[in-house]
C-alpha cells in the first residue's frame, strides 16, 4: 500500500459564507443551495482544501430547523449523484434582543467532534436548511488552501 510520506499543510488561509431564508427539503443536495465553501479547482493551481469549522449564525427571530451540509464534487448539484449528504445539524430556534446576543451553533471538524474535512480540488460545501426561517441564517467556513511540500 502506497502512502503520501510528504506533509500537506493549509497555505492560504479563507472563508465563506452564504445565507439561509428558504427551505430545501431534499435530502440528495439537489434543488436550491448555498455554497458556503470551494476548493481552488486544480486547473487553477488547487491541490485541495481543509475546512476546519463552519459557524452558523441566526440573523434575527428565527424557528428551529435543521442545516444539512453536502459534499458536491464540483459538478451542478442538480444530478444526485454528484452530493453527498455528510452531516445533519440542529439549530435552534433564536429570539432578537437588543440586550442579549445571540447563540451561534460552531461545528468543528477537528478530528476529535467531527471528522476532518479536507476536499479535493474544486469540491464544494453546499447547505441547506428544513424549514423556512424569518431572518435568515448566516454560514460561514473557515479553512485553508493546501500546498502540497515535496
Amino acid at each position: 500500500m502506497t502512502y503520501n510520506r510528504n506533509p500537506v499543510f493549509p497555505n492560504v488561509f479563507t472563508s465563506s459564507w452564504a445565507t439561509l431564508i428558504s427551505a430545501n427539503t431534499a435530502k440528495d443536495g439537489t434543488g436550491t443551495v448555498a455554497t458556503v465553501f470551494t476548493a481552488t479547482p486544480s486547473g487553477s493551481g488547487g491541490v485541495g482544501a481543509k475546512v476546519d469549522h463552519i459557524k452558523v449564525r441566526g440573523l434575527g427571530t428565527n424557528v428551529p430547523t435543521v442545516l444539512r451540509l453536502f459534499i458536491n464534487n464540483g459538478s451542478t448539484n442538480a444530478t444526485a449523484a454528484n452530493n453527498s449528504l455528510f452531516l445533519e445539524v440542529t439549530i435552534a430556534a433564536t429570539t432578537l434582543s437588543e440586550v442579549s446576543a445571540l447563540a451561534d451553533t460552531v461545528i468543528q471538524f477537528d478530528g476529535i467532534s467531527n471528522p476532518q474535512l479536507i476536499l479535493p480540488a474544486g469540491y464544494k460545501i453546499n447547505a441547506t436548511i428544513g424549514t423556512a426561517v424569518a431572518a435568515g441564517l448566516q454560514i460561514t467556513a473557515f479553512g485553508g488552501e493546501l500546498l502540497y511540500t515535496a
